[in-house]
This record gives C-alpha cells, structure tokens and sequence, in this order.
C-alpha cells in the first residue's frame, strides 16, 4: 500500500516527522517497506541560469559554461549537447553528493580548465534516463531556487506491507485513523459525506455539484447472493478531460497512471478511503443493470485489453447486451469512459470476498478493487461512498447527478464482544489500565456497551475478545511488554522437541536439511497412498501443489531429481515435518524422512594417497539412517518386519515394529518410482515420531556417554549358522555372552558356498571387550571367549568354525 506524507495529511493533523511516522507505522503493525524521499538527496542542488556556453580549448566535446548561482558566478565545465546560454538547469555545487553512482563534487580540473561543480541530468538526479544532456528547468524557475521545489519531489512515498486482515488499511484514512489513535496527531473530520475533502486549491474547475434533481434513469437488479448492496448514480453533463495536476501527480507518485479525470476518480477514492468504485459511459449501455452469474462460455472483452472466457457463477454486471464488467474485479472496454464521454453511471457495490477471491485466481486478474474486495470491504459505507464520489466527479468534470438508484440492502455487521481489561495483562502480559483500553478502541472506533464492546464496520476481522486484546497491545505498544521466561519444564528433561532431536542426528550423519511444501500434486500424491478426495486443495496456488502430502518422501525425491538434473547425483535428505492422511484433528502426523540417492563415497588413506571407494546406495544405508533416529530419541529397541509400503523395493525393505506399533519404514525406492523421479538409485526411510513411545517417568532418553582409560580388546570368531537366521538376532545373542565385559558386537563378512553345507552360512563377528576399571588379563578374555561361543549355540544354534 503507498501514498504520500501530504496524502496522509490530508486525514491526520500532525506534526510528526517522516522518521516518527515510518516508526511508529512499524510498531503498530504496518510494518513499512520503504520509503522513497527524494528530497533529501536532492536537498543540496539548486536552480542554476547559464549566462554564457563556450567551447573547451583542449576538447571537442565539451563546453567552459559561466553559470549564476546562490554562490555567485561559477565558471563549470559541461559535456552535455544541450548546454547553453540561457538555459535554466540543476546545480552541484562542491560537496554535494550525486545520487547516482555517489560521486561527490569536488573543485577540479577538466582539460586544464577549472570547473567548480556540475551541471545535472535527470539520470544523475536519480529521476530517470533524461535523454543526453542536463536537464532543463522551466524559464519560471529562480535562480538558487531548490530543485527539489521546482520538480515537484518534496512530497516522500510511503510504502506499508497490510496484512491479509487489516483491509480497512487499504486506504489512506485508515492508516491515519491508526496513528491518530497512537498518538501522532489528530484524525481530522469528515466532511460531506464522510472524509475531508482534497485540496482542490491547484484544481483548475472548482465548480460545485448542482442539487440533485431527477430520478436515476437507469434502473439496478440484483439476480445474485453475491452481491448484497448496489448503489448507482447517473451523471449527465459531464466533461472527461484530463486530471487537474494536483491528482494527477499523486497518482502517479505512488505508481498509478493518469488515464482521465473519470477514471482517475475512481482510482483516488479506491486508494484514499478503500472503497472501489466504477464509472460506465452512460451512452453505452443498454437498458438497465442486472448483478447476475454469468453463463457458462460467456465472454467479456476487460479493460487490460484481454478476453476472458468466463465460468458459470462468476458474478456479472451485466445490461441488455452481455456481461459489461466483472463485479468487484475488472471492468469492460465496451462500456469504458473516453473523452467523448458525457454522461455516466457511476457504480458503488459490495460483493461477497470468497467469490471474488475464487474467481480473481480463475481468471488470473489481479486488481486494485479485487485486492480490496477479497479482504472485504466497509460494509456500511457504501452509500457514502457514492455521495463522495458522485461529489468529487461534479467538482472536476461538472455534470448533473441524479437520484442514487438502490438495489440491496447493508448486510447486517454489528456484533457485540465480551471485553475485559484484566485480560490484556491475562493474554498479553501486560497490565493496561480501564480508562487506557477504552481510550484506544474508541480511536479505533470501536463503541461501548456496557461490558461489551461494538468493532466498526471496517474491522471485520475482529471477531472476539482475543482481537480486541490485540488492537489494545499494538496501539499501546508491543516494546512495553515485559521479557518473560516460558514456564519451566524439568531440569533434567530434553527442551528439545522429537523433531529438533531427529533432525540434529541427521544432520549429524551428513544429510542435508529440506524444506518442501505441505501441498505436492495430486499425481504424486496417490503414488504415496494419497487416495483421500477429501485431501485435494480446492483453491491451490500451482496446477501441480493441489493436495496435501500423504509422505516427506514425493518431496525429497523431487528434490533429489532436481539435483542430479543440475550434475549433483549424490544426494543425502531429510526432512522433519507433517504428512496427512485425511481431514479429521488427529489426521495429520509428524514424520522425519530421508533420501539417499546415487553412490556413497568413502574415503579411505592408505600407502600415503586418498582412495575414493564408491558404491551405490542400498537399504541398509537407509536402515542405519532410521535406526539412528530410534536411538537418538531413546525408543526400544525395536523388530524388523518385512511389511513395508508399495513404494517401497520388495525385498528389499522393511518396517520398523514395536510390537503392533509401527515406527518407521526403510529400503531401497521401488524402481517404478525411480523412474518416475528420473533416479537410478535411492533408498528412503520414514519414522512416525509421534509413535515413539516417550522415555519413562524419572528416566533419561539418553544416558550420558561413559569411556573407559584401559585398553579395548577385539576377538574375531566365525560361525556356521542356519542361512535364515536374521544378523540382528545373531548380535544380540552374543552381547548377553558377557554383558559387563563386551562393549559392542558387529558382522563384518558373511560367506555361502564351497566349504558351508547347503542351507547354511558363515557369519564372521567381531566382539570387542574392555573393562572401565583394569587391563583385562589372557584368561579372562579366554573366559569370554568361551562364553560368547556358548551364547552362539544356545541363543542361535551356531558352530564355531575352525
């Protein structure tokens, strides 16, 4: 939202400066983007006249200028075309800065010749290509004069960033009305029919509106329950000429080119008080006005200059002919104002903000009225509206105005909320007095009722009494709310969230983090078992992000794909967030998932060189991805099942299973996906962090790590087993062995074949022991020794080989 310091002054009486106003704009919530103000870096250059324009002795292409200035005769040396006597141009003089490029002026010599300053272009002045040479200043303009007065650049822009809530700061008087009400002057009254008139003193017709006298000839009907009011009023007489200067150049300070007096009309009052409006040659239609749907195929030539095919429903102002505009988003060029114009119907109407909304992103039209209407408009100022506006075009174009012709009526706004003081310090945390909180609504223009309170029709958005807290806390200010500790847990509990724990062990391990969408196209969708309709977006923002992720995973392996695409074929992902499975509260669970694509590379130094050992990724890369966030969170431990999801590799996967609880799924990615996300190798895990049982009541997630200051001992045995006896059985077994003395258990070779009978395998383990409190002697690890061979046979049948 822009507009000017002198724009805002027309609404607020103040004498806050540009930096207060930016300020406390941000404080109260609109928050300021930027601000353009082109006077101060202008501030130092003045108007200079060029007595005399010589050719340089030593160059061609340049001229020795004698120039009158506030400081005196100045002889400046000039490479411009255009310089010559006469000529009234922008000066620097020594020290002043230029804005484009910063170069300050210094006195110099140019070709042995001195020069004291610089005569300006208008692309140095920051204003613009300008053509070739300096830039030329009205005859009018004085000698020493600011440049900034003589152009017209002493009026800054203020632009604000309006949250999706606040329409009624989608006009300047609703800006003012907020920092009037946080104390930075005064709202200035209304007058007429509901805002301060503009400054008319550089209008060049300051005729009066004649008294209405006739009935509006052109009738309204409303054939829709999109629009609840219409109110119209028929002008004749008018003359559509161009805008006087004063609202010409106020449009386009803020972007907004001047068409004509008409059209700028409805333009200025769209952006002074938020209220959209239209105007129709009066001459062109046919019979009277119908709000209506419009029919299925029915075309509608707009004012950009595009025909629009429209949907049955859309909502049409319509006459005898056809559609003429859509409501509250777009005119037609059938039915514009040119200079030919002299009677018009001038249109003020509300319509409903969803069906604007839907069909705004249908057709792709993006409008000053449809940005308005979408967040709802004032619904009781339409009739004032029409006052104003009808008003502002009689003082600019003459004409005479009708009877305004109504369809409609004010849909019913008031409501009553419960307010009471106490809960501003209850649910903001800080104690605001009675007298206070009913000083800031009534700025706000909120009305008491006893323990209640009425919000403006303006402020739709305020519903309860959390949203009237919150208007008492930003006009009050948010920098007044003390600092406060959240509410302590346990000392000795983790302040980290599952999530924040799985993604610090991923991370840990190398991966990198993703943030995708929530929402993946409903294709991808059902390849991750995303078969709920309920689930599809009826209002996406992309063709191909319209339903919410049943899985992480679509998202990692797009992303994966985008990589390899770009030449970065080794990829390892994660992500921590939600997946959706259907609409009800406790349809929605919390995941960390992971993506491994293409080779790992190990590096391994040996004979005094690096050596890169590659190998393509497989499920039990996966498998310790996902094992290493059980283990992080603290879960049991836990058995592998293979019963995993069809997008997963059959075979080659499994599930991770607390009894009938599922925790996770990991393996290599079925092939048909791969070739669907253009991989040649992936393998994926997912874990329901919501399924992990939490730690026990008093326990730890995670003890501390406890090392020990003797020498660790490892012993390598090799046992014939059943081939079907799964590893982690195996491992287990052989840690029970000696659980005080063996410190870890891994498989490092397993062997079928020449020498092993049929239906058997040799599993070749290490066991490594250590002692936290001596050097272990010969026999105690025999000792062991002969019981991890013992643990072997009983706890799996398995034979030392010899």
């Amino acid at each position: 939202m822009k507009f000017t310091l002198s724009w805002l002054k027309d609404h607020l009486d103040t004498t806050a400066s540009l930096d207060e106003i930016a300020a406390t704009l941000t404080a109260i919530g609109l928050e300021v983007e930027s601000v353009a103000d082109r006077a101060r870096a202008l501030k130092d250059f003045t108007v200079a006249k060029i007595l005399s324009a010589e050719k340089h002795p030593q160059a061609d292409k340049l001229q020795v200028c004698r120039v009158e200035s506030d400081a005196g005769e100045l002889q400046i040396v000039c490479g411009a075309p255009n310089a010559r006597a006469g000529l009234r141009v922008a000066l620097a003089k020594e020290g002043a800065v230029i804005p484009h490029g910063g170069m300050v002026i210094k006195k110099t010599k140019i070709r042995g010749v001195e020069s004291n300053g610089m005569l300006c272009s208008a692309a140095e002045l920051g204003l613009g290509a300008g053509g070739d040479g300096i830039i030329e200043l009205p005859e009018t303009a004085k000698t020493g004069q600011s440049v900034v007065d003589v152009l017209g650049l002493n009026d800054p822009v203020i632009d604000i960033a309006v949250t999706p809530n606040r329409a009624d700061c989608l006009g300047v008087r609703g800006i003012a009305r907020d920092l009037a009400a946080a104390g930075l002057g005064k709202l200035k009254e209304a007058s007429g029919a509901g805002c301060p008139a503009p400054d008319k003193k550089n209008a060049s017709d300051t005729r009066r509106p004649s008294p209405v006298t006739f009935p509006s000839p052109i009738s309204i009907t409303i054939a829709t329950s999109h629009c609840p009011q219409f109110i119209g009023c028929f002008i004749k007489g008018v003359k559509n000429g161009a805008s006087p200067e004063w609202l010409r150049k106020r449009l386009e300070a803020i972007g907004q080119k001047s068409i004509s007096a008409l059209v700028d009309i409805t333009n200025y009052v769209t952006i002074d008080l938020g209220r959209p409006l239209h105007v129709f040659d009066a001459a062109k239609l046919r019979g009277g006005i119908t709000v209506r749907a419009a029919r299925e195929g029915e075309k509608l030539k707009a004012l950009n200059g595009r025909e629009y095919i429209l949907r049955e429903g859309m909502t049409v102002v319509a006459d005898e002919g056809g559609a003429l505009s859509l409501g509250g988003i777009i005119g037609g060029e059938s039915t514009g104002c040119g200079e030919a114009t002299t009677d018009v119907f001038l249109e003020v109407a509300l319509f409903d903000p969803a069906h604007i909304a839907r069909t705004g992103r249908t057709l792709d039209i993006l409008s000053d009225a449809r940005y308005r209407f979408e967040r709802g408009v004032d619904p009781a100022f339409v009739e004032d509206g029409a006052r104003i506006a009808t008003r502002m075009i009689q003082e600019l174009c003459g004409g005479e105005a009708s009877q305004l012709a109504r369809a409609g009526k004010t849909p019913e706004w008031k409501r009553r909320i419960s307010f009471h003081p106490k809960r501003v310090e209850t649910l903001g945390g800080v104690a605001i007095n009675a007298g206070e909180c009913d000083r800031i609504l009534a700025a706000l223009g909120f009305e008491k009722s006893g323990a209640n309170i009425i919000p403006p029709s303006w402020r739709g958005d305020v519903e309860g009494e959390a949203d009237a807290v919150e208007e008492v806390l930003r006009i009050y200010g948010y920098d007044h709310i003390p600092p406060a500790p959240l509410p302590g847990a346990s000392r000795q509990a983790s302040s980290a969230t599952p999530a924040q724990t799985a993604r610090k062990r991923l991370a840990s391990r190398g991966m990198l983090e993703c943030c995708n969408w929530s929402f993946i196209s409903a294709t991808q969708a059902k390849l991750f078992g995303g078969n709920n309709p309920a689930l599809k977006l009826l209002n996406p923002i992309s063709a191909d992000l319209d339903a919410m992720r049943p899985s992480l995973l679509p998202g990692l392996l797009e992303a994966a794909k985008r990589n390899t695409h770009r030449g970065y074929s080794d990829n390892a992902l994660f992500e921590a967030g939600i997946q959706f499975h259907d609409v009800t509260p406790d349809g929605q669970r919390m995941m960390a998932a992971g993506v491994r694509a293409g080779n790992c590379t190990e590096r391994q130094y040996k004979d005094g060189l690096f050596h890169n050992h590659e190998r393509a990724v497989d499920a039990f890369d996966a498998k310790t991805d996902a094992l290493a966030v059980l283990q992080a969170l603290g879960a049991p431990k836990c058995s592998i099942t293979a019963d995993p999801p069809p997008w997963y590799h059959p075979g080659r996967s499994g599930a991770l299973t607390l009894g009938k609880t599922v925790l996770g799924y990991f393996g290599e990615v079925h092939p048909g996906l791969l070739a669907t996300f253009d991989l040649e190798k992936a393998a994926a895990f997912e874990i329901f962090l919501d399924a992990i049982p939490a730690p026990r009541a008093g326990g730890r997630a995670k003890p501390p790590i406890k090392l020990s200051n003797f020498p660790a001992v490892g012993r390598d045995f090799a046992f014939t087993v059943d081939e079907k006896i799964p590893a982690a059985e195996m491992v287990a077994a052989l840690a029970k062995a000696d659980q005080t003395l063996i410190t870890g258990v891994s498989i490092f070779d397993v062997y079928t074949g020449k020498g092993i009978e049929p239906g058997k395998k040799s599993v070749a383990v290490k066991v490594t022991l250590q002692s936290f409190d001596r050097t272990l002697s010969e026999q105690e690890i025999a000792a062991v020794s002969q019981a991890v061979v013992g643990a072997a046979q009983k706890g799996f049948g398995g034979r030392l080989r010899q």
